[in-house]
């Protein structure tokens, strides 16, 4: 299974499509679809029938929007978080369906935007209510999305350039804490917890290039699906190119690999930043 964040499904369509045909995952969480349902059926419905996908969606227009691609079942579809505050009104930000057995969330939590603003704690009231459905459900689940929280100071690329900012900050990792404590693991860091992994790059000052990101897109496991893991890694290569998301999918192999175990990042950084260690600036702080 895999998670992307596609910051535009019109804008990533031939992407997208090129992407499933060269991956061809079982299930696909897709966020920051940036349509209403009807338009995404329009657009997308007949090309992803075509390749076995059901779909559960849950969009808006030109904001926000999440969606589930499923080849292996779509059972007990549900939109939104229960509980959840809305900004002020709900936002298309998560939907959750069974597949294949295991229940799975595609989530594109609040940004937070500025540390203690209305829409920080909008974002914290936000997570408290999904950490509320997540421990309610079922033996079996994957809560996945751009969480637009790095877990620790070993996800950005240089802790001291987010002093200030959202993404870091105490309150943030207590709240996907408390998430995880419910029951579920970060796949990918457990499987590689020294490795230096992002999934975001600002489209900005060559960050891409670089490798001066940020790990915010998450897949979480509980234990019975984490036990099943085989491989967990970013498609870097869905990052490059012409016209790409400033995000990279997460892709999850359960019991069979068939790339094999290859690592963390594939392919490789560009061009990582190295030698003597400095501060780098934001591009929005510059």
């Amino acid at each position: 299974m895999a998670t992307w964040n596609v910051n535009s499904v019109k804008q990533r369509m031939p992407r997208l499509l090129d992407w499933l045909d060269e991956r061809a995952p079982d299930v696909v969480c897709l966020q920051e679809t940036k349509l209403a349902d009807d338009a995404f059926s329009s657009l997308l419905g007949a090309e992803l029938t075509a390749r076995g996908y059901e779909t559960a969606l849950y969009g808006e227009v030109q904001w926000n929007g999440v969606a589930i691609l499923s080849k292996v079942g779509l059972d007990d579809v549900v939109t939104g978080v229960a509980n959840a505050p809305g900004f002020p009104n709900p936002e298309a930000r998560a939907v959750a369906a069974t597949c294949g057995g295991i229940r799975i969330h595609s989530l594109y939590v609040p940004n937070g935007r500025v540390p203690d603003s209305e829409h920080y704690h909008y974002k914290l009231a936000w997570l408290a209510a999904l950490r509320d459905v997540v421990a309610g459900g079922p033996a079996e689940q994957i809560v996945c999305g751009d969480m637009n929280i790095a877990p620790t100071d070993a996800d950005v690329f240089d802790p001291a350039a987010f002093q200030g900012s959202t993404h870091v900050t105490a309150p943030e990792r207590q709240a996907l804490a408390e998430l995880m404590a419910t029951g579920l693991h970060d796949v990918v860091r457990d499987r590689w917890p020294t490795e230096r992994v992002f999934s975001y790059w600002d489209y900005r000052a060559g960050m891409f290039h670089q490798d001066l990101g940020m790990r915010i897109d998450l897949t979480l496991a509980s234990d019975p699906v984490a036990e099943r893991v085989k491989a967990a890694w970013i498609d870097r290569k869905a990052r490059k190119g012409t016209g790409p998301s400033d995000h990279a999918p997460v892709i999850v192999d359960l019991d069979v690999a068939p790339d094999g175990d290859i690592g963390p990042v594939v392919p490789p950084p560009s061009n990582p930043r190295g030698g003597r260690k400095r501060t780098t600036k934001l591009p929005q702080n510059r």
